[in-house]
């Protein structure tokens, strides 16, 4: 029975425009042996397109089959629950196109959802006719609830901020499909056809990469490369299975060998 992996992007492949080093080798290992991969990102701004090009830049060759967003899992989300629905859309263009492809037309007025997602773009005009479109009975949805993203030049604000206005003055809950909503989790499994056994979720946050994979019933991996120390697992009731420094302490036989039964709990796989 192969592993699958479903692996975060920012902090664990690269950070910003930085490869993190070993993430090339590590793919190119998935590659030679054959294993099922997915890149699990809860950046709805870019296509699929855009993140294989942007990856190649850095020195890694996938195919668009192998990257899995956001707004690709809200506008499917979305799809079955209402066919050819509308959307009013806070968001840039890899929410648009998903959603287009997906049989749903953007409009500016009494659509059937307010759809969020990351973006820069947005401005407060955007907000009012948002809030206006919710009262009216537009239901809320995110494509994820981080608070913030990081930038080579620090904090901005994430879906989830603008998305907590949108819910302050509606009084109106969002329903979220990003990292860790089972939604994203299951749907990003299915494109692999693998079963739960088999999946092993790579990350390096634990709201979102770790939790997801624990409530899925996946195999867990921290990586501390990203926005997690060791430290900070003190302070969650939920562990993942194994924590390493980088995606490079995974490129060792040793740990494509691990079964269930012996993925060790809480502990740096040693060379």
């Amino acid at each position: 029975m192969l592993p699958g992996y479903l692996i975060d992007m920012d902090g664990v492949i690269y950070r910003g425009t930085d490869l993190i080093a070993g993430a090339v080798d590590f793919i190119n290992e998935l590659k030679k042996r054959d294993l099922p991969f997915i890149f699990l990102t809860n950046n709805s701004q870019r296509t699929r397109r855009d993140v294989v090009t942007k990856l190649s830049r850095m020195g890694i060759t996938v195919g668009e089959e192998h990257i899995f967003t956001c707004a690709m899992a809200t506008a499917r989300f979305l799809a079955q629950s209402k066919p050819n629905g509308t959307a009013y859309v806070i968001g840039e263009g890899g929410l648009l196109h998903a959603l287009h492809r997906n049989g749903y037309s953007i409009v500016d007025h009494d659509p059937d959802y307010v759809v969020v997602g990351e973006g820069r773009s947005m401005n407060f005009e955007m907000i009012e006719a948002a809030v206006r479109m919710i009262e009216n009975g537009a239901k809320l949805i995110a494509t994820n609830m981080d608070p913030n993203c990081p930038t080579q030049n620090g904090l901005r604000p994430g879906c989830g901020a603008i998305v907590a206005m949108l819910e302050a003055a509606t009084k109106k809950k969002a329903f979220s499909v990003g990292k860790p909503s089972p939604v994203m989790m299951r749907s990003a499994r299915q494109e692999l056809g693998i079963s739960s056994a088999q999946t092993t979720m790579i990350g390096d946050t634990m709201e979102t990469d770790i939790l997801g994979g624990v409530e899925m019933g996946y195999r867990s991996v921290l990586v501390l490369s990203g926005g997690t120390a060791l430290t900070d697992l003190n302070y969650y009731a939920y562990q993942p299975d194994l924590v390493v420094d980088s995606i490079a302490d995974l490129n060792k036989e040793e740990f494509f060998q691990l079964e269930d039964s012996r993925f060790p709990k809480v502990e740096r796989l040693l060379a």
